[in-house]
């Protein structure tokens, strides 16, 4: 019993110290990008924003593609969008000096 309080004492400093980072949604990438909006077709959205540099194969039932851009992807269920994503743009911390 003795050696169970003990390694409870020692490990509980470490969740103690523990660092949460969140990022906000809205800060994931520039948000002057307008995206396909959900019931889209595939034509609207090929009319709009040109050729994906990526096109993925249909995947499971109903079938879901992804049309990757440089900036955000698109998922499309049968023929219309069903969610647009920004991708993750890192904001590098200048070095303090």
């Amino acid at each position: 019993m003795k050696h169970v309080l003990l390694l409870l004492a020692l490990s509980l400093p470490l969740v103690v110290h523990a660092e949460t980072i969140e990022i906000p949604i809205g800060a994931q990438g520039p948000s002057d990008i307008v995206l396909p909006t959900r019931g889209e077709s595939k034509h609207a959205v090929l009319e709009r924003y040109g050729l994906a540099d990526e096109e993925h194969a249909a995947v499971g039932q109903p079938p879901i593609t992804r049309w990757d851009y440089r900036d955000f992807s698109v998922y499309f269920e049968y023929d219309h969008v069903v969610d647009s994503v920004l991708h993750h743009q890192p904001r590098y911390l200048k070095e303090q000096q």
